[in-house]
């Protein structure tokens, strides 16, 4: 299947007539923006406190109307900050927006133009039966690219509905890895030694209450994006660990670009992606994390992320209730 995947001539693409897009330039603009509220933000509070200590000079021997000076400044300096801060946000949060637009476009664009592509070089010449075998793997890869990006929105948009009912049953949590690993090393084309899976669970098959399909597409989430974000050689380890009498633990580690700290966090937000030219490269929607971090809190466990740093690989780890 990955054969099929790398199986794109791009030479002979048609070419794509929407509407060219700078993240660049985008960014720029904000960034300009973001600076500007900040420095209207400062010299209002600059010029409030100016007011107010001119006020307690003048009115230093009224009490009343130095108390109701004091009230109004703290009032009128907290509208500020909050005002300017509500206007920050906005601007972050149209940035992603804007960003996960664009990789959405991508992600969608491209494989069409793929399938596009084959299916007009079928129509109009005559083709061995060998190539034509390849060109209908190429589409139906193509097609489950298509096919994952939109599962991926609407897993998205399902996993801000707090109410949305879960079909929990008892599982058996090791098991369930293994299953998606074998998917994983089935899509990508790859050997045990590239994505190893090992138990650590004292003689006991650990079971805990979940949604499987749930559970299922938060750790192929983590596998996938082991894979993609592995630099030469893809080095994944998945490990299942019994953690006490309480929780079971799902790690997934590989050695691939890393996470700066700072960033270790904010990874999780709906739309977040790490800033960089090295993560620019690799293409994403922001939702994949999110989806994992609404998926692990509806059964009541956690997630989190660690890394040594750029170019040290990361490790994501799951920890559930055990039943």
């Amino acid at each position: 299947m990955l054969a099929a995947f790398a199986f794109v001539p791009t030479a002979h693409c048609p070419p794509i007539t929407a509407r060219c897009y700078n993240p660049g330039m985008a960014v720029s603009g904000r960034g300009k923006s973001i600076a500007f509220f900040i420095t209207l933000g400062a010299c209002l509070v600059a010029l409030a406190i100016a007011l107010n200590v001119g006020w307690i000079l003048l009115n230093a021997r009224e009490v009343a109307l130095l108390v109701f000076g004091i009230i109004f400044f703290l009032l009128i300096i907290t509208g500020l900050v909050l005002n300017t801060t509500f206007l920050i946000r906005e601007i972050r949060r149209n940035e992603q927006h804007d960003a996960f637009i664009n990789a959405v476009t991508h992600e969608l664009k491209t494989p069409l133009a793929s399938i596009r592509l084959y299916l007009e070089t079928l129509k109009k010449r005559e083709l061995p039966e060998e190539k034509r075998q390849e060109f209908y793997d190429v589409m139906l890869a193509d097609s489950d690219r298509l096919l994952q990006t939109v599962e991926l929105v609407l897993r998205a948009g399902q996993s801000g509905q707090r109410r949305r009912k879960l079909n929990f049953r008892k599982i058996d949590i090791g098991e369930l890895v293994r299953e998606c690993v074998d998917l994983t090393r089935l899509r990508y084309n790859l050997g045990p030694a590239a994505v190893s899976f090992a138990e650590s669970l004292n003689g006991e098959r650990p079971q805990v209450k979940a949604d499987p399909e749930e559970l299922r597409a938060a750790i192929s989430n983590l596998l996938d994006n082991a894979v993609k974000y592995s630099v030469k050689e893809v080095e994944v380890s998945v490990e299942v660990t019994v953690v006490d009498g309480k929780q079971v633990r799902v790690r997934i580690a590989d050695r691939g670009i890393g996470i700066p700290a700072a960033q270790l966090r904010r990874i999780f937000r709906r739309f977040y992606r790490v800033p960089g030219r090295m993560m620019s490269r690799i293409k994403g929607t922001g939702l994949g994390l999110f989806i994992v971090r609404s998926v692990i809190e509806k059964h009541g466990g956690r997630v989190f992320a660690e890394s040594e740093g750029r170019g040290r690989g990361s490790r994501f780890t799951i920890q559930l209730p055990r039943l």
